[in-house]
């Protein structure tokens, strides 16, 4: 199995909700109601569309690198609600 690092942009909408795109992996446009939810269903759709290209031996988009999920380092900045 092989494990891949898109770099997604994450941005609120304005009836709600949030929308994840990237500009490494043309078509993944997510939106769901949370960022958790929404980053989970990014990275559905990401995996999709690897497969697709790895299943009709189309290349992969450039600047797509597999990585080993032991050297990842990941500095984010995640919202928090709490109930006051």
């Amino acid at each position: 199995m092989s494990e891949y690092l898109i770099p997604i942009k994450l941005e609120p909408l304005e009836e709600g909700g949030y929308l994840a795109t990237s500009k490494i992996l043309q078509g993944l446009i997510a939106q769901g109601r949370t960022v958790a939810e929404t980053m989970e269903i990014a990275q559905d759709v990401a995996r999709k569309l690897i497969e697709s290209c790895l299943d009709h031996g189309d290349p992969l988009p450039e600047g797509l690198a597999e990585t080993k999920i032991d050297k990842i380092v990941v500095d984010a900045k995640i919202p928090i609600s709490v109930a006051a």
